[in-house]
């Protein structure tokens, strides 16, 4: 199939989409900070350099966009319908990338979490998740990090 969009209107497109800071990624931020949870950003020094970090916690959490990290069963991880080589090929490496950071942090004691672009819709829910992710901490004096 060929793609309905000129190149440069292709390259323009994916040009926009942002790697952090996207607007699923603040929503959980904000979820978050409304439940009185303080974390640190995009950590270089922790594997995958987590979207969000307890550091005394070690817990992280991922945002993920449903088509990019190929959400199982969204509709909005569909296949692209054109470069179907490239498209496979880039979607395999993601999971396969997603799979190894979660290896990483598991064998230096982090858990982690993932939070779906298409879950962030339901806050009440979202709030449920992140609590529940969260509660188990060994932290004492409050949810501070």
């Amino acid at each position: 199939m060929v793609d309905r969009l000129t190149p440069e209107r292709r390259s323009a497109n994916m040009r926009a989409i942002r790697g952090r800071d996207t607007k699923p990624e603040i929503q959980v931020r904000q979820t978050l900070h409304r439940m009185g949870f303080r974390y640190r950003l995009h950590i270089k020094d922790v594997p995958g350099r987590p979207d969000i970090a307890f550091k005394s916690r070690r817990k992280a959490i991922f945002v993920h966009g449903c088509f990019w990290h190929s959400h199982p069963g969204c509709a909005k991880a569909y296949r692209p319908k054109s470069r179907l080589d490239f498209w496979d090929a880039k979607l395999a490496r993601n999971q396969t990338r997603d799979a190894e950071v979660q290896n990483a942090l598991s064998a230096i004691g982090w858990t982690s979490l993932i939070v779906w672009e298409c879950e962030v819709v339901d806050r009440e829910q979202l709030g449920n998740k992140l609590e529940r992710f969260l509660e188990g901490s060994s932290v004492a004096q409050g949810r501070h990090d």
